[in-house]
């Protein structure tokens, strides 16, 4: 039997062929499916506007968007590889409140609480979340002492970080939430950071053992400088005060010889010329040269002349009377 294929009929197959692909196009469009442990968030012109829980849904073409996010509880490794297990030592080694190192391993868990948030409050939650609870492990690890960290105390520890991370991750809206963290493991470092962090430990004490014996010096030599202090501002006060009484005398006496000058200048004028001479002449000797070229002959001493000055004003004196 043959179908003669006119163009009519050509035309009508095509059109009813692109019927077919547009409805089923429409039809693939306007349906979507949520799997167990997802939630479907449903986008209306870029619009978050509603969640979609697990089954069958409808959403009109072209128009509304559905982005999924995965709500399974997911995991975090903090001083690890979670798959090859090799310890990451930047993330795991930290130092206690007795000054101590450690390395420490932690794994949390964490899932969706709000899908709208988890997909357009951060670029990448899992990651802020990954270094919130690196802060906050660094700060409880930070505040315990060793034998804590290491055996008894890890219960309380890991409690006191899960509270903390829980409250900043309520502060940031992430849209995660923190399901739980467990310590996995803790043990002292190696034997290199041991080395290095005794040789810290010694420098730390070489210098507070250098500012007890700077600040011993400085007690045992401040008492010292300050009597020191004291003594030269005493002998200074004295010697300015002495200067002054000094002073005061010398102007004193040249008021009183002004005095004696005014009424008596020949006789002032003389009497200074003795008082004067009286001063110098003992300390004075006179030399006698005969002009000739010769050595000098004879040094007379000015002590004689002044002796023999006197007891001629005396020997005068006896004359007179």
């Amino acid at each position: 039997m043959n179908i003669e294929l006119t163009p009519e009929k050509i035309k009508k197959i095509v059109i009813a062929a692109v019927v077919v692909i547009v409805a089923a196009i429409l039809i693939f469009n306007c349906t979507y499916q949520v799997r167990e442990q997802e939630q479907a968030v449903v986008l209306t012109f870029g619009n978050a506007k509603t969640v979609s829980q697990s089954g069958l849904h409808f959403k009109i073409p072209f128009i509304q968007k559905v982005e999924k996010v995965d709500t399974t509880i997911k995991g975090i490794s903090i001083g690890y590889d979670l798959e090859t297990g090799n310890t990451i030592e930047d993330e795991s080694l930290m130092i206690t409140s007795d000054y101590n190192f450690v390395n420490v391993d932690f794994f949390l868990e964490y899932q969706v609480s709000d899908p709208i948030l988890a997909l357009y409050a951060s670029e990448d939650p899992e990651e802020i979340l990954k270094n919130i609870a690196q802060s906050c492990i660094r700060t409880v690890v930070g505040n315990s002492e060793v034998d804590s960290v290491l055996t008894t105390g890890k219960s309380e520890i890991q409690t006191k970080i899960k509270e903390m991370i829980s409250t900043r991750l309520e502060e940031q809206q992430l849209g995660i939430y923190l399901v739980n963290i467990t310590m996995q493991d803790a043990e002292p470092p190696t034997t290199e950071v041991m080395e290095a962090f005794k040789a810290v430990e010694t420098a730390k004490q070489g210098k507070e053992t250098a500012i007890n014996n700077a600040n011993k010096y400085k007690n045992e030599k401040m008492p010292e400088a300050e009597a020191k202090v004291d003594q030269i501002k005493q002998s200074a006060e004295g010697e300015r005060q002495e200067r002054i009484n000094e002073a005061n005398g010398q102007v004193a006496r040249f008021e009183q010889l002004y005095a004696e000058y005014i009424k008596y200048p020949a006789v002032t004028k003389l009497r200074m010329f003795y008082e004067a001479m009286e001063e110098l002449l003992p300390n004075m000797e006179i030399i006698i040269d005969t002009g000739d070229g010769n050595s000098v002959q004879k040094i007379l001493p000015l002590d004689s002349f002044a002796d023999i000055a006197i007891d001629g004003s005396d020997n005068s004196e006896e004359e007179t009377q």
